[in-house]
């Protein structure tokens, strides 16, 4: 759990540096899109693929800050969260049929920075 934790704070971090997108608030504070922890690999690798096709996830190739090798967590929340910030930071826009989680805690780590 604080893993899980821990990674959405690093994730929560580096969307929110990246242009593009207005903020969606709640309670009065910024939110992001990430994926369940729950979530199979099935659905995160659909939920990659929709998002990719609509926004440009080339923060993720290899060499790029967001690139972490065999993690599809990752890699989906990022891309759920660029799709989300694209189309406006509504809530329906990070349902992902139910494997997206608007999180008010900033998921950036490292390099990889959450706008």
């Amino acid at each position: 759990m604080a893993k899980v934790s821990a990674l959405l704070s690093l994730l929560f971090l580096l969307f929110s540096f990246l242009p593009g997108g207005t903020l969606m608030m709640v309670n009065g504070q910024k939110s992001w899109c990430v994926a369940k922890p729950s979530s199979d690999q099935a659905t995160l690798l659909a939920n990659i693929n929709f998002a990719c096709s609509h926004v440009d996830c080339r923060v993720m190739q290899k060499g790029c800050p967001c690139f972490t090798p065999d993690n599809l967590m990752n890699h989906a929340s990022i891309a759920m969260n660029l799709y989300y910030q694209a189309t406006g930071r509504n809530k329906w826009n990070c349902d992902f049929r139910g494997s997206g989680l608007v999180v008010i805690t900033n998921p950036s780590y490292a390099d990889c920075i959450y706008a």
